[in-house]
């Protein structure tokens, strides 16, 4: 009788029995690890089940652009690839210092796309050791949703409501989920997902300086409005509008950008922003603020940057368009993303099913030479 069972990431871990009646508590796991691949940044988040959640021990974060260039040729580029492959080894070195329970590591939008994106991800899994799955663009909206789970059914939101759209603008694409809640079970749903080909970093591309000009930015926002109006058509969110029925909730650099400079913050704060309600005024007043600014104004900002200065207004712009179609009259703003949702994933998956404790940390072929996988012994 086979005694294991697969993860969705290619782990697999010992099943004991169901005799033994061994179960899993919150307080026997260790510790685990998520890192999310995407277009623009490479991070990483290791947690501590904690409570009905977890507790951040270690993040990680670096810009690496793996989508550079990718709307023009159809491919990562082979510095891009470089780069990526070093911010990877640096997250497996800080997985392999601590005792993981379990990890997962997901790609998403520009290893989809790229026509080099599978040869990539093993190229990362021999130099690195991580075994990451490119997500689909549904998994990439569920896993979203997942991380805002708390702030779907927050008391702050009319307990009447029942909708809530949820978006998340990364860097080669846009991903919308069209959510049914049910504040008395505290469920949520997905009933309809939008991945936009649009990203801070496709739209900057495609638009160059222009971004900057108002004529090239309201090109921007129409472009974006244009591609949301057949969702629109067949899920009638505005009709649910009119009767006050949603809540708008959005998860990425854009929004926490905006909210730091609607809350003049003189630097970003996460316990500040996450969770902040922005009324829909002050948030599209940021947006002129931060135009006003200018790419050397953006790049000594401190809640920009010059990593950053030339996303913030493809990223504004997405964001007005998705406020031009939907214009609901204030914004939740959530400083969390994938890594949030596949660790409160894993977790709730953990404690639910008959495993023991892994025996040991996972390896990873850090900076050892490549050979090694990430399987739990």
């Amino acid at each position: 009788m086979d005694n294991t069972m697969s993860w969705r990431d290619g782990q697999e871990a010992r099943r004991l029995p169901r005799a033994s009646g061994f179960r899993a508590n919150r307080s026997m796991l260790g510790m685990f690890g998520a890192i999310d691949l995407g277009t623009n940044n490479c991070r990483l988040m290791i947690a501590a089940p904690h409570a009905d959640g977890f507790r951040v021990v270690d993040s990680f974060n670096r810009i690496v652009r793996l989508g550079e260039g990718l709307q023009r040729t159809g491919e990562l580029s082979p510095h891009a690839m470089d780069r990526t492959i070093e911010a990877l080894r640096v997250c497996a070195m800080r997985m392999e210092r601590r005792r993981l329970y379990r990890y997962r590591a997901v790609a998403t939008e520009a290893c989809r796309r790229a026509g080099n994106g599978a040869a990539f991800i093993e190229r990362a899994r021999r130099e690195t050791g991580l075994d990451i799955t490119v997500i689909s663009s549904r998994e990439e909206a569920e896993l979203a949703m997942e991380s805002c789970s708390a702030l779907l059914h927050d008391d702050r939101v009319s307990p009447t409501r029942t909708r809530a759209l949820l978006f998340d603008i990364g860097g080669g694409s846009t991903e919308i989920a069209w959510v049914r809640t049910d504040r008395h079970t505290r469920r949520q749903d997905l009933s309809g997902y939008l991945s936009l080909p649009a990203g801070v970093i496709t739209q900057a591309e495609q638009f160059g300086e222009s971004a900057f000009s108002e004529q090239g930015y309201q090109r921007m926002v129409e472009q974006i409005a244009n591609q949301l109006r057949a969702f629109e058509a067949v899920h009638c969110i505005r009709r649910e509008i009119s009767r006050d029925n949603v809540s708008l909730i959005g998860t990425s650099g854009t929004v926490t950008t905006l909210a730091s400079i609607a809350l003049s913050l003189t630097r970003y704060s996460r316990t500040a922003v996450d969770g902040t309600i922005l009324e829909a005024g002050p948030a599209l007043e940021a947006i002129r603020t931060l135009a006003a600014m200018g790419p050397a104004g953006l790049s000594q900002h401190p809640c920009v940057g010059p990593d950053r200065a030339q996303y913030v207004m493809p990223g504004c712009a997405i964001f007005e368009a998705i406020h031009r179609v939907w214009p609901v009259p204030e914004i939740m703003v959530a400083d969390r993303g994938l890594r949030d949702g596949m660790l409160l994933r894993m977790i709730n998956d953990s404690t639910s099913m008959a495993l023991p404790p892994s025996p040991g940390p996972l390896p990873f072929a850090s900076s050892r030479p490549p050979a090694m996988g990430a399987s739990l012994p």
